[in-house]
């Protein structure tokens, strides 16, 4: 006897469609739900830029009977930030495939009378949750977004620079200069979605898969009777009671060699990797002659080569399309796992069961996982590389924080840059490199000669 299913809430909201159903059969009655996205990306590249900061603003003192009064000229604002925020209502990466470029708003330029520009608006990204941050170029993790509020600042805004009123001292009456803003960080990341399931589904292709979970959620995969049907991941949400509750992920199907990158390979392999629990779905009715054994030999083996630690999690190993073997031919393959079929909902509660508890003992002995976030403090100070035999480059964010926020072209301005560099310990620096009298120094795409200060 089939199970009635009753639609008992559709709710559509942009892209994402929510169900929920209530399943009943003759041995069991659970509530489904899922949510469903049109599409479903998990794999996205993202270029994000923090503000650029506002110019500092030279101004002086005109009131009155003060012909020349002293400099008033406000800061500028510093850039907004750019953040990425974990967010259990985004579903998948589909917003960055054809709007990959993100940048926070630019910091406002100071005015006179000691008027400071305002700061620019900082940018959140919301991200699924599960969501690895990679550098795109060197494939570094640089954090990872598991949980709801999970945040990591991307691209810091760029500084805003200092007005003119701020260098005045006894020995500068009458400041001439300000500091530029400073442009915020740049940088392309790659985003990769790895689902939060607490059971994933593996099995070879055409093994069941989808119609187990389109029968145990309210999950609509695609369902074919031929291998690859599914090509992207599906999630069902299975609700026994009001204090039962478990995700299972419909894994697109593995195939020999999968864990170097044959089939689907490690694009849907790192699914698999958060999942408490393991349900290895064997197909008993396999048209190609591949035994039973050698089914679940070959996926332990290709879990285990993608990341040894999967073969230690619980596994819950069942037998599918068991309306297709008869009882012989069961114990002539001498299957011993428990049997279900999908369609008949043979073995189905006892399976949902046996799950549903797996998942309440990993929930009890896996510790809560924190998200990663890579925390590079700012460097101090500067070092000297050597580019050729007479030419140095001087690296380290104070330095050249000197060179790019003031104007190089003004000479009060290159005098307060070579006090400064002074103050910093640059000439005994470069005297300690080997730098002679005449060779080329440069700081970015700014170069002056060197001259040793004796």
């Amino acid at each position: 006897m089939g199970s009635l299913c009753e639609v008992v809430g559709p709710k559509m909201c942009g892209h994402v469609h929510t169900l929920r159903r209530r399943c009943h059969g003759p041995s069991t009655s659970f509530v489904a739900s899922v949510t469903v996205v049109s599409q479903f990306v998990d794999e996205s590249q993202l270029n994000i830029r923090g503000g650029d900061g506002g110019a500092g603003c030279v101004s002086f003192r005109r009131e009155g009977p003060v012909v020349y009064g002293g400099p008033n000229g406000g800061d500028g604002g510093d850039g907004g930030d750019v953040w990425l925020v974990a967010d259990h209502n985004v579903a998948s990466l589909l917003a960055f495939r054809d709007h990959p470029h993100r940048r926070a708003g630019n910091g406002v330029h100071g005015k006179g009378k000691d008027l400071h520009g305002r700061r620019g608006q900082s940018l959140e990204i919301k991200v699924p949750e599960g969501t690895v941050v990679k550098d795109l170029y060197s494939g570094e993790v640089l954090a990872e977004l598991y949980r709801h509020g999970d945040r990591w600042l991307g691209a810091a805004g760029g500084r805003g620079g200092r007005g003119n009123a701020r260098f005045l001292s006894n020995q500068r009456r009458a400041p001439s200069f300000a500091e530029q803003g400073e442009h915020g960080e740049e940088r392309w990341l790659k985003l990769e979605m790895q689902l939060m399931a607490d059971v994933a589904l593996v099995g070879f292709p055409n093994a069941g898969k989808s119609t187990l979970i389109s029968v145990i959620s309210a999950a609509k995969p695609r369902i074919a009777d031929y291998p690859f049907t599914t090509l992207e991941p599906n999630l069902g949400v299975v609700s026994l009671d009001e204090d039962t509750q478990f995700v299972v992920a419909d894994i697109p199907g593995l195939i020999e060699g999968a864990s170097e990158g044959r089939g689907l390979g490690h694009r849907f392999l790192r699914h698999v990797e958060r999942a408490r629990v393991l349900c290895v779905m064997i197909d008993l009715a396999a048209l190609d002659g591949v035994s039973p054994t050698t089914q679940m030999t070959v996926l332990l083996e290709e879990l285990g080569a993608y990341r040894p630690d999967l073969l230690d999690r619980p596994r819950v190993i069942v037998g599918t399309k068991a309306d297709l073997v008869s009882e012989d031919n069961l114990a002539a393959m001498g299957w011993e796992h428990p049997v279900i079929s999908a369609v008949t909902q043979q073995g189905v509660r006892d399976l949902v069961g046996r799950m549903a508890s797996a998942v309440h003992e990993a929930r009890l002995v896996e510790p809560v996982s924190e998200g990663l976030v890579v925390i590079r403090p700012e460097a101090s100070g500067a070092v000297v590389e050597r580019l050729a035999e007479n030419e140095y480059r001087l690296v380290g964010r104070e330095v050249e924080r000197v060179v790019a926020l003031n104007d190089v072209t003004t000479p009060e301005a290159l005098s307060w840059i070579d006090a400064r560099l002074q103050r910093l310990g640059v000439l005994k620096m470069l005297a300690r490199a080997g730098a002679s009298d005449g060779d080329i120094v440069w700081i970015g795409e700014f170069s002056f000669e060197y001259q040793s200060d004796v």
